[in-house]
């Protein structure tokens, strides 16, 4: 596996104002390196209790995005390093988010997750609890989180037409929000949306962020 050459064939094919973040999830320490090495320093973790040692062991300046489901009692682990959580399904875990960014003297950049799958598996606001939310949202009471955009993960599937479809409706939302009047702490900047097997169809439906792993590093 070519790392070197996975990385440089995704990054040729970016539009400029697409984020890769390369995924980590289970790939050893030394992987991650050969990516740093050619000069990557996005790295998206799905799992707390793999990216802190991940953070610990590598180097300072790669910046974290914290990709998978969160659990509010895991918050307190990233919360002193991590650059993005892309998994914010509720409201509970921003408010959580926001107390320990509080105790981090930090703030976080935050990443709405919003349910566009047929799948019952896969977690986040539906889009009227995100329009919901975001009207009633007070910048005050959650100072030290920053809600920079939307995150969504499509249906497993080969139907190409179901994937596109579920895209557009969250860059629909997305843009919906963009035009309207949202408070300070709230900017309509990124929407993370693409893996390995859907991030070309995502690039194509306006996404600013892909999560890829196996495409650079691999099958698990």
């Amino acid at each position: 596996m070519n790392i070197k050459n996975n990385l440089n064939n995704l990054r040729q094919n970016l539009p400029p104002d697409c984020k890769l973040i390369a995924v980590t999830k289970t790939k050893p320490v030394e992987k991650i390196m050969e990516a740093y090495q050619e000069g990557h320093r996005l790295f998206g973790e799905n799992k707390v209790q793999e990216l802190v040692p991940k953070y610990e062991t590598l180097p300072k300046d790669i910046v974290w995005h914290m990709i998978g489901h969160l659990q509010s009692n895991k918050v307190k682990y990233i919360a002193p390093f991590v650059g993005m959580i892309h998994s914010v399904d509720s409201v509970r875990l921003l408010e959580e988010i926001n107390k320990q960014a509080i105790r981090s003297k930090r703030t976080i950049s935050c990443l709405l997750q919003v349910h566009i799958a047929e799948e019952e598996t896969k977690f986040g606001f539906s889009p009227q609890e995100v329009l919901d939310f975001l009207q009633s949202f007070r910048t005050t009471e959650l100072m030290n989180v920053k809600i920079c955009g939307l995150m969504g993960m499509a249906t497993l599937t080969e139907n190409e037409d179901q994937i596109r479809k579920e895209f557009r409706q969250l860059k629909k939302l997305f843009d919906q929000l963009k035009s309207s009047a949202l408070t300070d702490g709230v900017e309509m900047k990124e929407l993370s949306m693409g893996m390995s097997g859907d991030y070309k169809i995502a690039i194509e439906e306006g996404s600013t962020m892909i999560r890829v792993g196996s495409a650079i590093f691999g099958e698990r």
